[in-house]
């Protein structure tokens, strides 16, 4: 039986998608002097953003791109980032039925909480794994067997929910089911990460607590 229940945070709970996609856009045009396509940015959601930054820009110190990139993300959240719909009625009914429900992002730890206040729905979790709390990321396993670690969590207790390979190749790596959301961008280019094993997929969020009455 499913009881605990971990959250991917970019592109699975909120759609921070047009703030990514203008932030990078805004960076690339900083240091290059011109946008890339959406698909090459889109086929590195879930990727920590200093290791992205590191390969798009050799020669540039990452922290320095990513300080580029975050203020323009800061200065432009309130106007582009939305909650995505259903969200807040699924969390509040998985919570309702008893679930344990964390986040694994690859976000820093004072952006997500930001946006979890943002759309009030600090309250639904009970734990937040983000970049700032393992050496490692996804698609590594130790993210995810810290969130189970803290939890008291059995991967066979668990589901990782998420929106790209990088979350379902992390779930993999710790023995965990995933599930993929249908209403993500990411790119079904899997170059990346070419063996990210999906086990289940919903279409829209309230798709998750039909599945959790069959697995």
């Amino acid at each position: 039986m499913k009881k605990y229940i971990l959250f991917d945070f970019d592109g699975t709970l909120v759609n921070t998608n047009d703030v990514i996609v203008a932030s990078w856009q805004h960076t690339y045009k900083h240091y290059l002097g011109h946008e890339v396509p959406e698909e090459h940015i889109t086929a590195c959601f879930g990727e920590p953003l200093l290791l992205t930054m590191e390969r798009e820009f050799p020669g540039v110190d990452p922290v320095e791109a990513a300080a580029v990139y975050r203020q323009f993300q800061g200065e432009n959240a309130e106007r582009l980032v939305t909650i995505f719909p259903g969200i807040k009625e699924l969390l509040a009914d998985l919570k309702e039925a008893g679930y344990v429900l964390g986040i694994v992002t690859s976000r820093t730890r004072v952006t997500a909480l930001g946006y979890m206040d943002m759309f009030d729905i600090t309250s639904y979790f009970d734990d937040l794994i983000s970049c700032d709390d393992t050496a490692v990321h996804k698609p590594n396993p130790e993210p995810l067997l810290l969130a189970m670690s803290r939890l008291g969590a059995a991967p066979e207790e668990c589901l990782m929910i998420g929106d790209s390979p990088f979350d379902i190749k992390c779930a993999n790596n710790a023995g965990v089911d995933s599930v993929m959301v249908n209403w993500r961008i990411t790119c079904d280019e899997t170059s990346l990460i070419d063996d990210a094993k999906v086990d289940y997929w919903i279409h829209q969020p309230s798709d998750l607590l039909e599945l959790l009455k069959t697995i």
